[in-house]
């Protein structure tokens, strides 16, 4: 959940120094802004992917401690649970071989904590959340030893006055639970891809990847199931918003402005708008002293943008020379099924997100922001079932909106950016073929679930083997 601190509780005078702290430094990026202090790369990509560590039965194994002492791999870092490990890969830029480089750079990490993972009879899992999850699972005793995920925690029961947290999402099935802490959001494992951009370009990159969250989450879903329910093609989305929510009164956030969201519009001058926002609208979650990290790195103001997850979010961050950079984290796709349908969802948010933000008139004038928020929700909720409003004021399916309209106009877009013609053709052939056959990692649980029976540990090791097999879904039997 980002940014590492050393401290997990807090006094009413570390909130009003960090405060201070958080004003000045937003004070501070604005002169950059107007100075034009970024580096002007823009076309750079990389992601994290985040995995389950699971036994041989297919259930959750608490392992991430003894398996990241093993790997001893810096690219790979403990997520919130004991459960979960996050996957890094060095960023590239987007041209040329760039999307077969990061195939097999993951390939290779993915390859190497699969050996560390059986020396401890376990497998690692790319999956959104796993059909044999339990909610006993998610307890603070199954929390990673990190101070930040214990002050997040600590922080956030506090807001709500030790209110539990409360689920209800309605799907086929319907869950309605209580949680007693922030536990819930470990369930919720995605695969978040970054851009970087130049500052002149935020504006376009970011509201086209508003745009395009609508068809990447109905295209990557894979989150069917939770605690044996069949709820949303994508129900990490419902799950992240409600397993962190705040509660309303002193000290929260404001209630238009929720932690985990949409966002609240589109961005009109400069990234800098999404920055003034977290200090406006969000209270300091972790007021940490960051007092031993250089000043000029703004640490008070990326820890806080870390504890505001929207699903598309700015990211700050330095080149080798000091220089700082802007990228845009897309976080509404999650982890899985494979990994050729891992860099097959790149390569198509990539070209998508870069053709989109080339589109004359702007995506922001041909598309209300609050009809982008509502295509969102609908295809996290049906997936490529999903009926859209799109730029050309038509109502379509999602699945032929995708087909006809936004595989063109990303292959264009990864052209554009002079990625191997063969790589666009070849990964966008993927994603294209699992539209086809509406075989999307949801839908493959969902199959299986209907023909084989609700056995969560059947399902797990079928897709376990399907998994290891290294096709893309829409080739697994069912």
């Amino acid at each position: 959940m980002g940014q590492g601190i050393a401290q997990a509780q807090f006094n009413p005078q570390d909130f009003q120094r960090f405060q201070a702290r958080l004003r000045e430094e937003t004070a501070e990026l604005a002169g950059w802004f107007r100075a034009g202090r970024f580096a002007p790369t823009s076309g750079v990509g990389g992601f994290e992917i985040e995995a389950w560590l699971v036994d041989r039965q297919g259930r959750p194994a608490p392992l991430n401690q003894r398996f990241l002492e093993r790997l001893a791999d810096p690219l790979v870092v403990p997520e919130l649970s004991v459960f979960n490990i996050e996957l890094n890969t060095p960023p590239l830029p987007l041209r040329g071989p760039a999307l077969r480089q990061m195939h097999a750079g993951l390939e290779r990490l993915w390859q190497r904590c699969q050996h560390v993972a059986a020396d401890l009879e376990s497998t690692v899992m790319l999956i959104g959340i796993p059909p044999t999850l339990r909610a006993d699972d998610l307890t603070l005793d199954h929390m990673s030893d990190q101070a930040r995920f214990r002050a997040i925690n600590a922080q956030i029961l506090a807001r709500r006055r030790g209110r539990p947290m409360e689920l209800a999402i309605h799907g086929t099935d319907t869950l309605h639970l209580t949680h007693p802490d922030v536990m819930l959001e470990a369930a919720t494992t995605s695969f978040q891809t970054h851009l970087q951009v130049a500052a002149a370009d935020g504006p376009a990159f970011f509201n086209a990847a508003l745009a395009a969250a609508a068809p990447m989450v109905a295209v990557a879903a894979n989150s069917p199931l939770l605690f044996g329910k069949r709820l949303w093609q994508e129900t990490r989305i419902p799950l992240f918003e409600q397993g962190v929510a705040l509660a309303g009164g002193e000290a929260s956030d404001d209630p238009s402005h929720p932690r985990v969201s949409f966002g609240s519009g589109y961005v009109r001058e400069s990234l800098l708008a999404l920055f003034d926002e977290n200090l406006t609208h969000y209270p300091a979650l972790l007021p940490a002293d960051l007092s031993a990290e250089p000043p000029e790195n703004l640490p008070h103001l990326r820890l806080h943008n870390g504890t505001i997850w929207r699903w598309n979010r700015p990211l700050l961050g330095f080149e080798a020379d000091g220089t700082p950079h802007l990228r845009i984290e897309h976080r509404v796709m999650p982890a899985g099924p494979s990994i050729p349908d891992t860099i097959a969802n790149a390569a198509l948010y990539y070209g998508l997100v870069y053709g989109l933000a080339r589109e004359r008139p702007p995506v922001d004038t041909l598309l209300e922001f609050a009809q982008c928020r509502a295509n969102f929700y609908a295809a996290a909720r049906d997936g490529l079932a999903a009926n859209v409003l799109w730029l050309n004021g038509r109502t379509l399916p999602l699945r032929q909106l995708v087909l006809e309209e936004l595989l063109p106009l990303a292959r264009r877009g990864l052209l554009a950016l002079e990625i191997d013609t063969a790589d666009a053709r070849d990964y966008l052939a993927i994603i294209a073929a699992r539209v086809e056959n509406g075989r999307t990692g949801a839908g493959w649980q969902r199959d299986f679930f209907t023909r084989h029976g609700a056995d969560p540990t059947a399902l797990t090791l079928a897709y376990l083997d399907r998994q290891r097999g290294g096709l893309p879904v829409h080739e697994w039997r069912c």
